[in-house]
């Protein structure tokens, strides 16, 4: 299996920590082809893989070819972004190549768990990639809020330059995921390298969901008690 690739523009990255109730546009994951998006998504990075690393093995396929067979999906799906999009982004291109690279290494050495750990290194990377932005003039999370509320840009940049609980929130939240997104990896590299290798795939698909759920609940909490819904959407 692979971590999620983006389907298009608007997905260049891992999935924004959702800001509350955004209207119904193109850039919102509620919207028609944001919805549709981000289910392919989750259908062809995270359940896809892991299902058909289970057919393959139960056909009497070996564990690194079956790695590799499913690990397919993911790169084809960055593929097709491409080409619809007309777009090669860089996210797509380092794809691929940790893709080609673990699988290259993976038969080299004979060794499956080469190939369950290349998650972690996306995971870590993404984590890591969360915190840079921090040094830089919006940080992620922000800039994924105004992505999701193109209507109210100019208020968000208002509360962002006058309010500096505003921009301490926003700050705190980037912490979180990229921390959070640290913690994964940790969780992914363990269990690639300590867990039966048939297990690892069902477990990994399960991990995205559980690490999303989680640090979506505190986004929403710490978004909620701070009061920075009310500021967002008051009249």
């Amino acid at each position: 299996m692979a971590p999620p690739t983006s389907p298009g523009p608007a997905y260049d990255s891992p999935p924004p920590p959702p800001a509350g109730d955004a209207p119904e546009t193109a850039a919102s994951p509620r919207s028609p082809a944001g919805a549709w998006g981000f289910l392919a998504t989750v259908v062809c990075d995270i359940v896809l893989p892991a299902g058909l690393y289970y057919v393959l093995r139960d056909l009497g396929a070996d564990e690194i070819t079956s790695l590799l067979v499913s690990g397919s999906a993911p790169a084809l799906h960055t593929l097709y972004s491409a080409v619809r999009h007309r777009k090669v982004d860089a996210l797509g291109v380092f794809t691929l190549t940790l893709l080609a690279v673990s699988a290259l290494a993976s038969v080299a050495t004979a060794s499956p768990r080469i190939v369950l750990a290349r998650n972690s290194l996306f995971t870590a990377l993404a984590g890591v990639w969360l915190l840079v932005t921090l040094f830089t003039a919006r940080p992620f999370t922000y800039q994924a809020l105004k992505a999701l509320l193109p209507g109210r840009t100019e208020r968000l940049e208002s509360l962002w330059e006058r309010d500096a609980a505003f921009r301490r929130v926003w700050r705190a939240v980037t912490v979180l995921w990229g921390l959070g997104l640290l913690v994964d990896a940790l969780a992914r590299l363990i269990m690639a390298y300590t867990l039966p290798v048939d297990s690892v795939p069902a477990l990994d698909a399960a991990l995205y969901a559980v690490t999303w759920i989680v640090l979506q609940i505190v986004t929403q909490i710490s978004l909620y008690r701070s009061g920075t819904f009310r500021k967002i959407f008051s009249r």
